[in-house]
């Protein structure tokens, strides 16, 4: 039997090598080593074979197993690579699906170049952040409601000795402590920065997504005024939204501004009718106001000597207020439907 397998050996690595096509060798592959070929045959066979010699010719039905196989991949790999495929160039070709730029990504580019243009730099802080920055620098009482945990994600069982606990930051004025402070660090007493940043709020409705983005504005320099504030934000409405709507500034109170104001426009869904979205005509797009002499403090810049202010809005709203988007529900520009998506 011995002998018989060794011819087989050799019969089959003489007719691997000769044969031209992967069809013949998947034929081959059948004949020696299918469930009914040829090696099949003979590991049937061993149990009549002296008891002496049932190992050894194990040991070589298995080789030979070995050899064929690895005999046929290597004539596959070859044919393959030197066999060229047949392609018709009259068919028309397979329409592939291509990425694009979400609509959030387009308007913070948008909004980017608008303030760029009057100086502005871009800055981005942690969206993972400290109670101090995000409340108790910005001068908001212990008990202020925006500190109530159904207000605001706190990060459980995570606290800092000096700075509170740890929450996901429920806007970007954030962001205005450590812009100063790094200033201060720097020897800079001029500070125009813009700060772009994911922000979260337990809210969901048609203005509100837990999750949403904003822009924080924030200029520190001498001899500031709320003239400089309304000029800055007239440019970026002009700019934005084109000369035709209508905004306004009404006063408002945040803690870490004084005055303050909340920033409306005039609803493009309704037309200032009313509608589901703005309720009176107005859609708030954000707040405002000249930086609060306690906030300068914290930040390092002796409110004797400096002025500042600052505004932060949300990115999503802005971006579904400009001209004939009738974008109605803020969750929508978060929606998985291409076909929604694509038209942006």
């Amino acid at each position: 039997m011995k002998e018989e397998i060794t011819n087989l050996r050799n019969q089959a690595v003489f007719r691997i090598n000769e044969v031209g096509s992967v069809d013949e060798l998947e034929k081959l592959r059948i004949f020696y080593l299918g469930r009914n070929g040829k090696l099949a045959q003979y590991i049937k066979a061993i149990k009549d074979a002296p008891k002496s010699e049932k190992k050894s010719i194990g040991v070589l039905i298995n080789d030979t197993k070995n050899v064929i196989e690895s005999l046929i991949t290597n004539k596959k790999n070859v044919i393959k690579s030197t066999v060229r495929e047949w392609v018709d160039m009259t068919l028309p070709g397979e329409q592939i699906d291509t990425g694009s730029i979400h609509v959030v990504t387009k308007a913070i580019d948008e909004i980017s170049r608008v303030f760029e243009n009057i100086g502005f730099v871009r800055r981005r802080y942690p969206e993972v952040e400290w109670d101090y920055f995000a409340f108790g620098s910005l001068n908001f009482d212990k008990w202020h409601p925006a500190r109530d945990e159904w207000e605001t994600f706190f990060v459980e069982s995570m606290e800092h000795p000096k700075y509170g606990p740890m929450l996901l930051t429920p806007h970007t004025s954030s962001g205005q402590i450590r812009e100063m402070q790094k200033a201060r660090s720097r020897g800079d007493d001029v500070i125009r920065m813009i700060n772009i940043s994911k922000t979260y709020r337990r809210q969901s409705d048609a203005s509100h997504t837990p999750m949403f983005h904003q822009f924080e504005g924030l200029v520190i320099d001498k001899n500031l005024s709320i003239a400089n504030l309304k000029g800055t934000i007239d440019y970026f409405m002009d700019s934005f939204f084109g000369g035709k709507r209508k905004a306004r500034l009404r006063p408002y109170n945040f803690p870490f501004t004084e005055p303050s104001f909340e920033i409306d426009i005039s609803c493009d869904i309704c037309k200032g009718r009313g509608c589901k979205l703005c309720k009176e005509g107005w859609l708030e797009l954000g707040g405002a106001g000249m930086v609060h002499p306690n906030v300068l403090k914290n930040g390092g810049f002796d409110p004797r000597i400096y002025r500042g202010f600052a505004f932060g809005w949300g990115v999503e709203r802005v971006f579904m207020m400009k001209e004939n988007l009738g974008i109605d529900d803020i969750r929508t520009i978060y929606s998985t439907d291409l076909s929604y998506l694509k038209q942006f």
